[in-house]
């Protein structure tokens, strides 16, 4: 039998808690415990796709082409767990499950309530996860904090799973805030207490609490927490702030929470350690030998999330070239304003990543052309190389105001269109290209040499396609299609012969990269911006 934690969160949001659930998945894996997670999202959308990234953040595509929470992404970074379409559960989902069901006449007539009808759809759909995954433990976390009004399904399923599991197969973990007053120079444990205590009014005892401080926690501290959230003193993890997220594992193994993990579920397994993962990731991480600036050019840059898994692949290419990664952040509007040189004179490498609608692209594109005619290394994500194909046509194959008919539905030039397929589709959620695909990577070109193999899987999420009407002319200027789609002779790579590093992708190769293996397009990437540092 599969074992569940369930992991919450309280005081406020943007804990972590995602981070820490991926922590915690790799501290098991390293006992050798296979794991899986799972995020619960208390809001109605059926699935992120249709959100603004300044409202959620990244929208994370799976191997099977679901659309889901960016926290999936830790996740997959973090763990060896593949996530996919079951591995996150909306309240949108749920009900829109349930109504279909009434609506067929499946319940004969009963009344559908929240209890039982809702949390069971909930608690089914994690067991669906453990029965797909086969994983020994299953990881669920909760969105939202507790007392949020849309999250308590979700609290009450989870604390209906102890009644029908059995004590010893689900284990509560509560993550919050322990703040540090600067004025009175104290540590304040009254916002845990409360937290804990509304957890316990909805009938959840948590049986950790990892608490998230600026300042180390005392010996005195513990044991308050520790009895008035009636918690053992050693199940009140630290949760101090780090350098790099990467540390976390180390910081929770070095406090024993994966032997209280399986203490609880009568788990007996081998001692691992992660010093591999101290050795390849943590310590490469914070002491890189080398450093290198990169100009992000985007439009949704005042957002940290908005482009989670692009900053990370980064820094993994950092950790794979012993180097750090100053990421400047350059609002493409901006560029339309002042031009690209005030913005990009001082970078090694320049990285356009994607997006949707007209807003900025006009400086995505100025931006482009500034690396590609100042021989600076680029790489373009998905929008980015629909606006390398746009800069190249309009500056480099004299297509006058060629463009995307995404922007302009008249354009004189259509050098990216619509799918045939995609023209006669309504409705926005869902219906996107999406998730993976097999690439055929051409011999003797820089994606190639990169890969180092000729058929790839990559991740994808966009409507709109390279015309290959045009496909011709713009080789003919020194383009490479290096990338193709054999089953619809779809591009998804081209580069520029005669260039340091130039590669654009219609795929996200970000989804694909972790701390300990570099996605190589950007590992390859951070290599040529160091060489034009140097």
């Amino acid at each position: 039998m599969a074992k569940y934690i369930f992991i919450t969160g309280g005081v406020i949001s943007s804990l972590g808690k995602g981070i820490a659930s991926a922590s915690i998945g790799k501290i098991l894996e390293s006992r050798g415990i296979k794991v899986t997670l799972m995020k619960l999202d208390p809001y109605i959308n059926v699935d992120p796709g249709t959100m603004n990234p300044y409202q959620h953040g990244e929208v994370y595509v799976t191997e099977d082409g679901a659309e889901t929470d960016l926290d999936l992404g830790h996740y997959e970074r973090f763990t060896n767990a593949e996530m996919t379409k079951f591995n996150n559960a909306t309240t949108g989902q749920v009900y829109n499950a349930v109504i279909s069901r009434e609506r067929r006449g499946d319940y004969l007539g009963k009344t559908i309530q929240v209890i039982p009808h809702i949390t069971n759809e909930i608690k089914d759909r994690i067991k669906k996860v453990a029965s797909v995954s086969l994983a020994q433990v299953v990881i669920i976390e909760i969105g939202g904090t507790v007392g949020d009004i849309e999250s308590l399904p979700f609290l009450e399923a989870a604390r209906q799973f102890r009644l029908d599991m059995g004590y010893e197969n689900v284990l509560y973990i509560h993550l919050t805030l322990v703040p540090y007053i600067k004025v009175a120079g104290e540590i304040k444990t009254k916002p845990t207490q409360h937290s804990v205590g509304t957890l316990r009014e909805i009938g959840i005892q948590p049986d950790v609490l990892i608490c998230r401080t600026e300042k180390s926690l005392s010996d005195e501290v513990k044991e308050k927490i520790s009895l008035f959230c009636n918690i053992k003193k050693e199940a009140v993890i630290e949760a101090k702030d780090v350098d790099s997220i990467y540390e976390i594992p180390l910081v929770f193994k070095g406090q024993g929470l994966d032997k209280i993990l399986l203490r609880h579920f009568k788990i007996t397994c081998n001692v691992f350690d992660l010093k591999e993962w101290k050795k390849n990731v943590v310590d490469r991480a914070l002491n890189p030998k080398h450093k290198v600036k990169i100009a992000f050019v985007g439009k949704y840059i005042g957002l940290q999330d908005a482009y989670k898994s692009v900053y990370e692949a980064l820094i993994h290419s950092g950790i794979a070239n012993d180097s750090k990664v100053e990421i400047k952040r350059v609002d493409s509007e901006e560029i339309e304003k002042f031009g690209p040189q005030e913005f990009l004179k001082d970078v090694s490498g320049v990285l356009v990543p994607g997006g949707f609608g007209y807003r900025g692209i006009e400086g995505k594109i100025a931006a482009i052309r500034y690396a590609r005619e100042n021989d600076i290394p680029f790489l373009g994500l998905c929008l980015g190389m629909q606006c390398a194909i746009i800069e190249f046509s309009r500056n480099a194959c004299g297509l006058k105001n060629a463009n995307s008919t995404e922007f302009n539905k008249k354009a004189p030039y259509p050098v990216i269109s619509l799918l045939e397929e995609q023209k006669k589709i309504k409705d926005m959620g869902g219906t996107m290209r999406l998730g993976s695909c097999v690439c055929k990577v051409k011999k003797g070109t820089k994606a190639r040499a990169l890969y180092k193999k000729g058929l790839v899987y990559e991740r994808h999420r966009h409507r709109y396609e390279f015309n290959n009407k045009y496909k011709k002319l713009l080789e003919k200027k020194g383009m490479a299609f290096s990338g193709i789609y054999p089953k619809n002779n779809l591009v998804e790579i081209v580069e520029l012969k005669n260039h340091t590093f130039f590669i654009a992708v219609q795929f996200h190769p970000e989804f694909k990269s972790k701390p300990d293996k570099a996605h190589p397009l950007f590992e390859g990437f951070i290599r040529a911006a160091l060489k034009i540092r140097n």
